[in-house]
């Protein structure tokens, strides 16, 4: 069977599109990460994970991956916040970078290559506003502030197709508090204030001490850690002006060649409608998803279940709709992974999933249809399960096809043979501390076992009270024909 061609949406271009890595290998992906003043929200996250989908469909496809995601560490929030507090920047900083990897591991979104900090990379931000001013594409203002000068890059405006003559003072763009030569001009550097010395975000430059604009910081790491071109710049829609806009005019201003061959944007996440941001108050962050009982894998498969280009509408009647979706996938996988033999027929079905999930996935990341193909194959499995079959070879088909395809999805914990615990690795590594995977684990081996002797010798009483003693613990048992199987709920 031919691989089917891999194809993406490039907002640059508007048009789904024939897609492979330059060097035919590796995909040099950046990902825009979060500003860490406050804990990011589910809207973020919607954006991860479907930058996560990406990722694991890109290694499907056989190609490695260098992602790289930033993390903005000095801004005007994040001053803003200090001064407030009366902190450093880093005082702000560090906690909010410690939820955020720790949300990304609860979500199962596999760690990019490089986190790189803004506050790391000053010296690669002055060396491309230094490139700028040689080129004559900026300019320095009486203050010691450097800025683009937009009129002098003829291509501005390609990416979100804005006629640069549209925008007025105190849009976006132009909202900096300097004097400019064009009202539109974008700051690459800023000059320090009072508040900046005092936060800790303020550095030495040729032009005075000063900090870098937002814009800028994006632009000089991506270049640090990926070269001049990328493969794949992603982000959310609200990303496409002025930021990614401004980070293709002082990229490729500053190199002379293009900055990202693909841009990829995926679009909001609502609360009953309304766009989730912080200033209307709706927001719902990680935590609330676990306050809610909300499991991982439920929030998976309600992302996937809308594609990343279409806005998703956050509601209980969705999550819990996911919830139940999830808990059919997870008893199927415990059953497939329990279950000794299989039929040619299902063989026939797990060819059909992983051509199908597999097509859909290269279809510009369709995951809703990937998910489909799983259900489907959920359907037919079961039905040759129930007929009950003794082939080894089609049995470990079906069981590599329904991996494959859920290592890309992960809307099941990643499941291994009887009696291994039922989760991911990387919540193995969560839970190590609790050391799960060893006491816990020969526990419930034992108790298991106790409770089929006290059933053989038809002690119910007995057995009925080892049943409820496991639950207390978080361990669900279920009796099936090939014996009792158990796993951890909670």
């Amino acid at each position: 069977m031919a691989t089917p061609e891999f194809r993406l949406y490039n907002t640059l271009t508007r048009r789904v599109e024939p897609f492979a890595p330059a060097d035919g290998e590796t995909v040099r992906l950046y990902t825009c990460g979060p500003t860490v003043y406050n804990p990011a929200h589910l809207g973020n996250f919607r954006t991860f994970l479907f930058e996560d989908l990406l990722r694991r469909t890109l290694r499907l496809r056989g190609w490695k991956v260098k992602q790289v995601m930033n993390l903005t560490d000095v801004d005007d929030k994040i001053i803003k916040r200090a001064q407030e507090q009366g902190k450093r920047i880093s005082e702000i900083t560090e906690p909010i970078t410690e939820i955020f990897f720790r949300d990304l591991e609860y979500l199962r979104i596999e760690p990019a290559e490089v986190y790189p900090r803004a506050t790391e990379h000053i010296p690669e931000m002055i060396a491309l506003v230094q490139s700028l001013l040689e080129r004559e594409i900026a300019y320095q203002a009486e203050d010691g502030s450097v800025y683009f000068a937009i009129a002098r890059f003829p291509g501005y405006g390609k990416l979100s197709r804005l006629d640069t003559r549209s925008i007025r003072a105190g849009a976006r763009v132009a909202a900096d508090d300097y004097n400019k030569e064009d009202v539109r001009d974008f700051a690459l550097w800023k000059a320090a204030k009072e508040e900046d010395e005092a936060a800790g975000a303020a550095w030495d430059s040729p032009w005075g001490r000063g900090r870098p604009g937002w814009h800028l910081e994006c632009s000089a790491m991506a270049r640090k850690h990926l070269g001049d071109t990328l493969d794949i710049h992603c982000g959310g829609v609200d990303l496409v002006f002025p930021h990614h806009e401004d980070e293709i005019a002082q990229s490729e201003g500053a190199t002379g060649v293009e900055f990202s061959r693909v841009w990829c944007h995926g679009e909001f996440l609502l609360t009953e409608g309304a766009k989730m941001a912080k200033r209307v108050g709706n927001v719902t962050n990680v935590d609330g998803l676990r306050e809610a009982g909300i499991s991982t894998s439920a929030f998976r498969h309600f992302v996937f279940s809308t594609h990343y280009r279409k806005q998703l509408n956050l509601t209980e009647v969705a999550l819990e709709a996911s919830v139940s979706a999830v808990r059919r996938v997870d008893e199927f996988a415990d059953r497939l992974y329990a279950t000794r033999g299989g039929t040619a027929a299902l063989a026939v079905a797990a060819d059909e999933l992983e051509q199908d999930a597999t097509a859909a996935l290269f279809d510009d990341l369709n995951a809703p249809e990937a998910m489909g193909a799983l259900f489907t194959f959920i359907r037919k499995a079961n039905a040759e399960l129930d007929a009950g079959g003794k082939g080894d070879g089609e049995l470990e088909r079906a069981r590599n096809a329904f991996g494959a395809i859920n290592k890309v999805l992960e809307i099941a914990p990643i499941k291994r043979l009887p009696g291994e615990v039922s989760m991911s690795p990387q919540e193995l590594i969560a839970d190590e501390e609790t050391a799960f995977d060893r006491g816990v684990r020969d526990w419930a081996e034992e108790r298991v076992a106790a409770r089929r002797a006290a059933r053989e010798r038809r002690d119910f009483a007995t057995s009925d009270a080892i049943r409820k003693e496991l639950e207390s613990r978080g361990i669900e048992i279920k009796d099936t024909a090939s014996g009792t199987q158990w796993k951890k709920v909670r």
